[in-house]
């Protein structure tokens, strides 16, 4: 039966950390599954993302930044899929964020997260993501209040969000070039 398992597995060393790093926002079409190249012995790794690609950093500091995956899958339905939620916190309210962000709510991008441990999944391969949920320019009643964008991705996929591990590289800056992305963009 081709869904068998393979392997086992070991408790793991406590070297692990949470959180996100960065993501990396990718317009829906700028990122056509057609490009990927998969590990040749590893398919659920994506060794390629594509070529020229721009990619539209955005750093993330809070504790508030989350990725979960969870999995739903029925025995009658014969159906397993993933849902993905990625929530965002974003820090201070300005006009050009208001633009910007109006705009990844109307599109499904696809999304590459850079977690602290500085591995890179790929959120919303198949789909794209879509803003599901959220607050648009909150600002709270006190001087230390929170003023910014909180915001929730969603995706439902075939598959959990794919590694993406470059044949070469040892750095970020290393793995995302790799990857294909040559245009990063900060502001």
């Amino acid at each position: 039966m081709s869904c068998d398992i393979t392997a086992g597995r070991l408790e793991p060393c406590k070297d692990s950390i949470s959180g996100i790093r960065n993501i990396y926002i990718f317009n829906y079409a700028d990122l056509p599954d057609s490009a990927f190249t998969f590990d040749a012995t590893d398919t659920d790794v994506i060794d390629v993302l594509g070529s020229s690609l721009t990619a539209y950093k955005y750093e993330l500091k809070a504790t508030t930044n989350t990725l979960e995956q969870t999995i739903t899958s029925s025995r009658d339905n014969g159906t397993t899929f993933f849902e993905q939620a990625l929530n965002i916190s974003l820090k201070k309210i300005t006009k050009e964020a208001n633009k910007e962000l109006k705009l990844l709510c109307y599109g499904r991008p696809k999304i590459l997260v850079e977690t602290n441990n500085g591995d890179l999944l790929l959120c919303g391969q198949e789909h794209g993501l879509d803003v599901t949920g959220g607050s648009f320019a909150n600002t709270g009643g006190a001087l230390g209040d929170f003023s910014g964008y909180t915001l929730t991705l969603s995706a439902s996929e075939k598959t959990p969000a794919n590694f993406c591990i470059p044949a070469t590289g040892t750095t970020i800056a290393d793995k995302l070039t790799n990857l294909g992305i040559t245009t990063i963009v900060t502001s």
